[in-house]
């Protein structure tokens, strides 16, 4: 690590030797007007610049244009300053002008007297999780796209209690609520008052909850009043090993019953 102005001690021997070996992390010192006083060979490696370039500049340089001109870098410096401590994600520039997506924490520096003598500052380079994290934002807006656009099924989902949860146009055609007259009721509303007095709903649900699964047709009950004959599909969904609740799927199969009666009619 090279210091241009070593006013104050960076720390223990122990962190600046870890200082100046890793290339994980971009870890270096500023004045207390945020200007780059030591440069290690993370910073190096994700930012780009050699310790020559950067030493002494100030460490706007690493911010997009948008920030600089809203003055982030400043505010970033006047937080870490009366709070002690800043911690933020944002986007951060390299030497050649690409972004990554960083993980920053900066700490003011005092020396025994309490003034303040400069930033310690810490970048991580979470480009990859951040990506992850965007894949999976995108899975689920294409996921919810689909359900969505589903109306031959009945998709929603139930809360560990079996409350309605969410609900797909498939799910208002094929039972006739609208979401708004459905979500926060119990899905034991779907079932002739036979099975709800069986206790079919509760044991679909434990079943589900036992096997990770429940799958079963019978009759259910439209808004209407109506029957129809239905193929349910009942999934538990877990996190962390704990059921958070249950993905239901139901289909519509009266008229494939209907079809098999007349055949076995004719026969």
């Amino acid at each position: 690590m090279t210091d241009a102005a070593p006013s104050f001690s960076f720390g223990s021997v122990w962190l600046r030797l870890w200082a100046e070996s890793t290339e994980d992390y971009s870890i270096c010192a500023l004045s207390p007007e945020g200007r780059i006083m030591t440069w290690n060979p993370g910073g190096a490696r994700i930012y780009g610049y050699s310790a020559e370039e950067v030493i002494t500049q100030p460490f706007s340089i690493f911010y997009t244009e948008t920030e600089k001109m809203s003055c982030v870098p400043d505010a970033v410096l006047r937080s870490a300053a009366d709070t002690g401590r800043h911690v933020t994600e944002g986007w951060r520039v390299r030497k050649d002008g690409t972004r990554f997506w960083a993980n920053v924490v900066m700490t003011a520096l005092h020396d025994s007297d309490g003034t303040l003598v400069g930033f310690g500052k810490v970048v991580q380079d979470i480009s990859d999780k951040r990506a992850a994290h965007d894949a999976v934002l995108e899975s689920e807006r294409n996921f919810r796209l689909l359900v969505q656009g589903v109306t031959d099924y009945a998709i929603f989902m139930l809360s560990p209690d079996g409350r309605v949860t969410s609900w797909n146009p498939g799910a208002r055609r094929i039972k006739g609520y609208s979401e708004s007259e459905i979500v926060g009721s119990h899905f034991s509303r779907f079932y002739t008052p036979e099975d709800v007095a069986a206790g079919l709903p509760l044991r679909g649900l434990e079943t589900a909850r036992r096997e990770g699964r429940f799958e079963a047709e019978g009759w259910r009950v439209r808004k209407d009043g109506t029957r129809f004959r239905a193929h349910v599909v009942i999934d538990a969904i877990r996190e962390n090993g704990e059921v958070v609740g249950f993905a239901k799927v139901t289909r519509d199969v009266t008229e494939r019953e209907r079809a098999a009666e007349l055949l076995e009619h004719t026969q």
